[in-house]
């Protein structure tokens, strides 16, 4: 893994005392996005979908840190939107690694260059740069050319500067398994400290819903980049199980309570990806007040192509907990790239039809929802 072993020890520590006091459910990672702005306009993202009225509002530095100490999870994610358009965004950074909170700052770096004096380098911030490709790739990926270029000078700069930087990579339809293989040595020779990846999940109100892979499509993409990966030394950062689960190996349930989300609508049920399931006033009422058995693959037709992170990473440190030993065992051998794929949960969700042959499942009462989103032109 691309990750400080002191973060590790710390995660470690976390987790196990959480187990030691019988806690089932707790959060890992805690994604923080304080407002949803951008200046992209990314084909797979629906998150840029609401009115200018909801595009400007902005989380507190002060909502942000009480957030942070009311969830208590030891990793912060600060996604978006972009989160440099903030303008109080290193006050937000400075209170989280005051906290020692392990910090992953995610930007397209369209903004890093010009604000990265504002911020002081430190081993619990790491600046998470958007890249899903090569140049042609990636600028195709974000609809605007140029992109690229500018990402990797700023990711440059702000090496040269001292400041950890990982590569945040989301991977869509029509990848090429050797062209994803090259982009990770790439990236490995810029010197960056880790690379995340996970295949892209399909938001409801993304501007193009073509773009995304359903669980075989990326179990077997997954396999063939793993194969060109042995003996490199990419830093991957994601845990060697959830690597392990995005090459069809592992028969995870989603764990969506790992990963809570805060943003300026409150809590968001059950994750950062499901933008239309209500919201809860305080942390322990999304705890508490969730019902978190109506969500994940099987459990809901909305969930059922999703292995992204904020569902299945915490599943993946639970079974690396239980089973050290098959943990180990992947990380030094890596991901198994043949043989049969694990069988996917059972479908477990009533089907009602909606009258286009699209299956819904009966959710439980909820509660307020944010306002709707408005149609991409």
């Amino acid at each position: 893994m691309g990750l400080p072993l002191r973060h590790q020890f710390r995660i470690a520590r976390y987790v196990v005392g959480k187990k030691l006091r019988g806690e089932q459910r707790f959060p890992l990672v805690l994604m923080l996005e304080p407002l949803f702005q951008c200046n992209l306009e990314c084909a797979g993202c629906g998150k840029i979908a609401y009115s200018n009225d909801i595009l400007r509002q902005r989380l507190t530095v002060e909502e942000c840190l009480a957030a942070v100490d009311e969830c208590g999870a030891p990793v912060v994610s600060i996604p978006g939107g972009e989160p440099l358009i903030h303008k109080d965004m290193p006050a937000i950074v400075a209170g989280l690694v005051a906290r020692k909170k392990v910090v992953y700052l995610c930007t397209n770096a369209i903004l890093l260059a010009k604000r990265l004096d504002e911020f002081t380098p430190s081993p619990y911030l790491t600046f998470s740069v958007h890249l899903d490709g090569l140049q042609e790739r990636h600028d195709a990926s974000v609809c605007r050319e140029g992109i690229f270029e500018k990402a990797v000078t700023a990711i440059r700069l702000a090496r040269r500067r001292g400041f950890r930087v990982s590569i945040n990579c989301t991977l869509f339809q029509g990848e090429n398994p050797e062209e994803v293989a090259k982009f990770f040595d790439f990236v490995t020779e810029l010197g960056v400290d880790g690379i995340t990846v996970s295949p892209g999940y399909s938001y409801e109100k993304a501007p193009r819903n073509d773009v995304f892979m359903g669980r075989t499509e990326s179990k077997t993409l997954f396999r063939e980049i793993f194969k060109r990966g042995t003996g490199k030394k990419w830093q991957l950062t994601d845990s060697s199980l959830f690597l392990d689960f995005l090459a069809g190996n592992q028969s995870y349930e989603c764990t969506p309570w790992s990963t809570p989300t805060r943003n300026v609508f409150g809590w968001q049920k059950p994750c950062y990806l499901l933008v239309n399931e209500g919201y809860a006033p305080t942390f322990a009422a999304l705890m508490t007040e969730t019902d978190w058995d109506n969500y994940g693959t099987g459990r809901n037709p909305k969930c059922d192509n999703c292995m992204a992170h904020c569902g299945y990473e915490g599943a993946a440190v639970d079974d690396a907990l239980a089973h050290p030993l098959k943990a180990l065992a992947v990380a030094l051998r890596g991901p198994r790239t043949e043989g049969p794929l694990a069988p996917d949960p059972e479908i477990r969700y009533a089907r009602a039809s909606t009258g286009r042959g699209m299956a819904l499942p009966v959710l439980s009462g909820g509660s307020s929802a944010a306002p709707p989103l408005r149609k991409s032109s």
